[in-house]
C-alpha cells in the first residue's frame, strides 16, 4: 500500500488541476454472486488496461455502458475505463496511446489483433462543477472539462445511474454510487441530480435518455422525463458535428424505430431530421413515405442486432428520400426535365436539412450517388444496364431501389429484373435484354454492346447498410 501511494505522489502531474474529493458518498459494494457478471463476456484488452493502471499504483474500473451491458448478460460494444490517473500519465503506460479531446480530453488505447482493431477508451475521474468559473456557460452547458477529482465526483458528475457503475476485474466487485444496480432491476432509467440542470450542463443527454429507454426497453423516471419538453430547444447551442454524431448513434442503436417514437413522446423530434415531422405524421397522405422508412430502419436494426456493418450515407439516403421525392415531383410538375429535376431536388432537400442538423459530406456524396442511380434503373436498354452494374456503389443503388420496390412506389417487376440479371450469365443477361422493349417499341440489341465483366451474385435488400 505504501509503495502505490508513493508512486501515485511521484506521478501527480503539478501541470494538472485537482480538486478536493467532496463527500460524495461511499458506494455500495456489490459481489459476483449479486451482479452476476459473465468474466467471459469482458474484453481481454479492457482487462489488461485496467491490471495496467492498478500495477501502477493507481485505481482503474471498467465503467459506463459496459458495466450495464454486462450485468443486463449483454456482450458490450465498446469498453470504457476511469481511472484517476490523468491522460499524460495513462499515455504514458501504453505503447498504442494518443489523448483526444480538447474540452473533454481522454485517452484512446489500441490493440491490434484478428479482425479490426479495438479502442479502449480511458478517461481520468471528473471533478464537480459547481464553483468551476469559465468552465461552464451562462445555460449551464459545460465548456471545458478538464478538472479531476475523486470517483465518488465522477459517479456524481455522469448522466443516468445505470450508468455510473464501476466495475473491478480483478476483484470482481461492482462499486454502485447512485443505486444503479436496483434501476436496472426495477427497468427504471433514472436522472443523477436534478435532472434539468443536468439537461443544462449538457442537451445531448436528452437524447441519450431517449436512446437508452429504446434500447433497453427501460421507463423513463418521472422527474428525469418532465423537462425535456421545455429544454429541447438547448440542442440548438450544440455544435452540429456532436449533435450528428448522437442522432447517428440512436438511429443505429438497433432499436431506431422505437428511438424515433421515443423523440416524439419526448417532444424532440422537431427540428432534427425535418423528414421525422413526415414519418410520425399519421395522415393518410404520409403512408408511403411512413412505410418506406421504417422498412429501411427495420432492415437497419436487424443488420445491428445480428452483428453485421451499417452505413450511415445509405441509412441517411432512405430517411431523406421521401422528401426529395416530394421535392423532384414538384420540379417535374414545373416543367424541368427528370435529370435537372432530381438534382435540384437533391439541393433542396439537403439544404432543408441542414437547417436542422447537419450530415457529413462523406455521407451526402454517398446519398447524392445512390439517388442519382434510381432513374438509370428504369433505362433497361443498349448499353445501361451493363454500364450501371460496374458503378462503384452500384450494389447501394440497386438495395435502395429494391426498398422503392418493397414499398410499390417503382414497379416490383423493375427490381426482379435487376436481381435475375445480375444473378445470372451472359447468356441469361441477353435474354433478360431481350425481353425489354426500348420507347420506340423495338427490342434493343444486345449485340451492340460489349461484354463486360458480370458483378458478384445477388444479395438481400438490407446489404447496402454495410
Amino acid at each position: 500500500m505504501i509503495t502505490k501511494f508513493i508512486k501515485r505522489i511521484l506521478r501527480r502531474d503539478p501541470m494538472v488541476k485537482h480538486t478536493q474529493a467532496n463527500n460524495t458518498g461511499a458506494p455500495k459494494r456489490i459481489p459476483k454472486k449479486a451482479h452476476r457478471i459473465d468474466p467471459h463476456l469482458l474484453s481481454k484488452n479492457a482487462v489488461k488496461v485496467t491490471h495496467t493502471l492498478q500495477q501502477a499504483g493507481y485505481e482503474a474500473f471498467i465503467v459506463g455502458g459496459a458495466v450495464r451491458d454486462l450485468a443486463l448478460g449483454i456482450s458490450p460494444k465498446d469498453f470504457d475505463v476511469a481511472t484517476n490517473a490523468t491522460p499524460d500519465q495513462v499515455q504514458r503506460l501504453f505503447r498504442k496511446a494518443r489523448l483526444i479531446g480538447r474540452r473533454f480530453q481522454i485517452v484512446h488505447v489500441t490493440f491490434f489483433g484478428k479482425g479490426h482493431p479495438e479502442i479502449i477508451e480511458v478517461s481520468t475521474f471528473r471533478a464537480l462543477l459547481d464553483n468551476a468559473g469559465d468552465h461552464v456557460a451562462e445555460s449551464g452547458r459545460i465548456l471545458r472539462d478538464n478538472v479531476w477529482g475523486s470517483q465518488g465526483e465522477d459517479a456524481a458528475r455522469r448522466d443516468f445511474t445505470i450508468n455510473a457503475m464501476y466495475y473491478d476485474p480483478s476483484s470482481e466487485t461492482v462499486l454502485d454510487y447512485h443505486g444503479g444496480m436496483a434501476d436496472m432491476q426495477k427497468k427504471t432509467l433514472r436522472m443523477i441530480g436534478d435532472p434539468a440542470k443536468r439537461y443544462r450542463e449538457d442537451p445531448v443527454r436528452m437524447l441519450r435518455a431517449v436512446r437508452f429507454a429504446a434500447k433497453t426497453g427501460f421507463t423513463l423516471d418521472g422527474a428525469t422525463r418532465a423537462p425535456i419538453a421545455k429544454l429541447g430547444k438547448l440542442l440548438n447551442d450544440v455544435p452540429s458535428a456532436r449533435l450528428f454524431d448522437e442522432i447517428l448513434k440512436l438511429l443505429m442503436s438497433g432499436y431506431s424505430w422505437a428511438a424515433i417514437q421515443g423523440l416524439k413522446d419526448a417532444g424532440l423530434h422537431h427540428g432534427l431530421l425535418p423528414l421525422l415531422d413526415h414519418i410520425l405524421d399519421t395522415g393518410a397522405d404520409s403512408k408511403g413515405a411512413n412505410d418506406f422508412v421504417k422498412l429501411a430502419l427495420a432492415n437497419t436494426d436487424e443488420r445491428i442486432q445480428s452483428g453485421k456493418s451499417v452505413s450511415a450515407g445509405f441509412l441517411f439516403a432512405t430517411l431523406l428520400w421521401p422528401d426529395l421525392l416530394k421535392n423532384w415531383k414538384a420540379n417535374s410538375a414545373k416543367g424541368m426535365a427528370n435529370i435537372p429535376a432530381l438534382h435540384d431536388a437533391m439541393d433542396d432537400t439537403i439544404a432543408t436539412q441542414s437547417s436542422g442538423m447537419t450530415i457529413q459530406r462523406r455521407f451526402e456524396s454517398d446519398m447524392r450517388e445512390i439517388w442519382s442511380m434510381q432513374p438509370r434503373f428504369e433505362r433497361r436498354v443498349g448499353r445501361y444496364p451493363y454500364r450501371l452494374i460496374e458503378s462503384p456503389r452500384f450494389r447501394a443503388g440497386y438495395d435502395f431501389m429494391l426498398l422503392r420496390c418493397a414499398t410499390g412506389e417503382l414497379n416490383p417487376a423493375i427490381g426482379q429484373w435487376w436481381t435475375d440479371f445480375i444473378a445470372t450469365d451472359v447468356t441469361g443477361q441477353d435474354e433478360l435484354m431481350a425481353s425489354v422493349k426500348n420507347e420506340s417499341g423495338n427490342s434493343p440489341s444486345p449485340a451492340k454492346r460489349r461484354r463486360r465483366r458480370r458483378p458478384k451474385a445477388a444479395v438481400p435488400p438490407e446489404s447496402a447498410a454495410s
